[in-house]
């Protein structure tokens, strides 16, 4: 059974966290290993340098939303495929442990789990611009 008292409020608390989360990666990206560095790796995998540019902006856009609760269930499902590239890309072929050299694959798909149940709990409290609620069909 849901707790309807509380329910609004993890949802809430996994946006938030969802949100810091991507922030802080795009902030990796930026501040620590700078957009040319990353786009140099990019490259470096295979994958056109300019996607790192795109990765970045997706990822604070995305971040922002989540934070403040824009359409969360969509921009939920659009971050999935981020990190199904950084499991493709990168991480799969590490194995499944992230302490394994180059991280494993099992950070991402966790945050890719988290990111579905968001996408389906809904925004939660504090929401600046909720989506419409699913339409609920009448069962005979």
């Amino acid at each position: 059974m849901i707790d309807t008292r509380t329910a609004p409020y993890a949802a809430l608390l996994l946006r938030l966290t969802l949100g810091l989360l991507f922030l802080a990666h795009a902030g990796l990206k930026v501040f620590v290993f700078t957009p040319s560095g990353t786009a140099g790796f990019f490259g470096s995998i295979g994958l056109p340098p300019a996607l790192a540019y795109v990765t970045i902006v997706w990822e604070l856009a995305g971040a922002v939303a989540l934070i403040l609760g824009v359409w969360t269930r969509a921009v939920a499902f659009a971050m999935i495929p981020i990190l199904i590239g950084s499991i493709v890309t990168v991480h799969g072929a590490a194995g499944f442990f992230f302490s394994n050299a180059n991280g494993g694959w099992e950070y991402p798909a966790f945050w890719i789990v988290a990111l579905a149940v968001q996408a389906l709990i809904g925004d939660g409290s504090l929401a600046l611009k909720p989506m419409p609620a699913f339409k609920q069909r009448a069962t005979a």
